[in-house]
């Protein structure tokens, strides 16, 4: 009898799930498998959040993967040492996993290989939409700017999505940890899962997106990404249903999904983009913990900017615009080194991502892909126009949820001030902190 595992690492779904798909076809007898891999708490990757959102995701996989006949198992230890004890106790044929970016997923399945040669099969099409490294410019390993990158995403053969599978047959003698449990450090993180995930998607329509997935208090965006995040969506099927949907809210919808590949496949030729400037400025940062503090806990006195700093602690996520606000903020208006707010997201961020975190903070600070790299994105100018009427900061400022209107973006103007901080610089220096003898805004 031929036995076949499928190790889920990102991919933490049944639907269009090549690995999965493989392993089904290659084996009478299917192994899901998933390693609870110390290393991932020793890298700083195992965060409360992202752990409860995990337990959530498996705890899915089992049941959906006992409705089809089989169960999830889940073993404790080093994923090459797991996988070669389940392949000894089952005499398994063949392994098959998702393709990684990161130098942590890459190191993985180099192990794995070294272990089981060409019984390992490595899956593309897993994590993004266009798996990495699958396009590229003349006579370079990546695209380094997104517009020509897309051009050529739009027209990439991405296949169809794969279906779910019907029947899944797993050996009744294997034995299983038990499944993890975690609690988050955000009280309102969402429930994690392919159903859960399926579930806001199927509620959620691209129609309006390109009209107010900016809008701060409309809260109009999908909130699909910490699903993308752990698989528990692919990347492919929603571009393939989006494609189908069409209309303009579908196109933007689909351009953000491309920035998502986008940055994999600057990470993938890049690996040292997660810590080192992918274009490096010489950067001489501020260095004040008093100031990062209060950026990390929404004390900075700028309303629009500790809204989104309370979002982030009270979901596990917050708005893509007020990422953006928040990141220049500290990287441009306070010139504090990127790395900093790269690291406090990724101890919140339930869609904490290696290659969409990072490469975002790089390009939000300069030191990344973006080709204005002295772009500031002035906080009041920034709220008058995504949050016109404050609702925003009102939903996570409760100080200034009695201000009408705008006047709540700037409260050290009211003549009878609320118990708020004072803004950390002068309103005026918003343009940022001197970098190299001259303004951030080049002036």
């Amino acid at each position: 009898m031929t036995v076949s595992i499928a190790l889920f690492t990102q991919d933490l779904r049944l639907h269009d799930n090549p690995a999965l798909h493989a392993a089904c076809t290659a084996g009478k007898d299917v192994v899901p498998l998933f390693v609870l891999d110390p290393a991932v708490a020793s890298a700083g990757f195992a965060t409360p959040n992202r752990s409860a959102f995990l337990a959530d995701c498996l705890a899915d996989l089992d049941r959906s993967l006992r409705r089809i006949g089989g169960r999830l198992i889940v073993r404790a230890g080093t994923v090459a040492d797991e996988v070669m004890r389940v392949a000894a106790e089952t005499g398994a044929d063949s392994v098959h996993v998702a393709a990684g970016v990161s130098r942590f997923a890459r190191r993985r399945e180099a192990r794995l290989r070294q272990r089981l040669g060409p019984r390992l099969t490595v899956h593309d099409g897993s994590l993004t939409a266009v798996p990495a490294g699958w396009i590229t410019p003349a006579g370079k390993d990546h695209y380094a700017v997104f517009t020509p990158y897309f051009r050529a995403w739009a027209q990439a053969e991405r296949g169809t999505p794969l279906p779910a599978p019907r029947r899944l047959s797993t050996p009744p003698s294997l034995t299983s940890a038990a499944l993890p449990t975690a609690r988050p450090a955000s009280p309102r993180l969402p429930e994690g899962g392919e159903s859960a995930g399926r579930t806001r998607w199927r509620r959620w329509s691209p129609d309006a997106y390109h009209e107010l997935h900016d809008d701060l208090a409309a809260d109009a965006t999908s909130r699909l990404s910490p699903y993308l995040h752990f698989g528990c969506l692919s990347a492919r099927e929603l571009v393939d249903a989006a494609t189908r949907h069409s209309g303009p809210g579908a196109e933007a919808f689909i351009r953000q999904l491309a920035w998502r590949d986008f940055h994999h496949q600057v990470l993938a030729a890049r690996p040292a983009a997660a810590h080192a400037d992918y274009r490096t400025r010489a950067d001489q940062w501020h260095i004040d913990e008093e100031e990062a503090q209060a950026w990390r806990e929404g004390r900075t006195g700028f309303p629009i900017i500790d809204a989104g700093m309370r979002q982030l602690a009270t979901e596990g996520w917050m708005h893509n615009r007020a990422r953006l606000l928040t990141a220049s903020f500290l990287t441009k208006s306070l010139y504090h080194d990127w790395r900093i707010g790269a690291a406090h997201f990724l101890t919140l961020l339930v869609d904490g991502d290696i290659a969409n975190n990072q490469l975002n903070w790089q390009w939000v600070a300069g030191t990344g892909t973006d080709t204005r790299p002295n772009r500031v994105l002035n906080p009041l100018l920034q709220a008058d126009r995504y949050d016109p009427h404050g609702d925003y900061v009102r939903r996570w400022v409760p100080e200034l949820a009695h201000i009408a209107g705008r006047s709540v973006h700037r409260p050290w103007l009211l003549s009878d001030r609320p118990a708020y901080p004072a803004p950390l610089i002068e309103p005026g220096a918003l343009s940022g902190r001197i970098r190299h003898g001259r303004n951030l805004n080049g002036r």
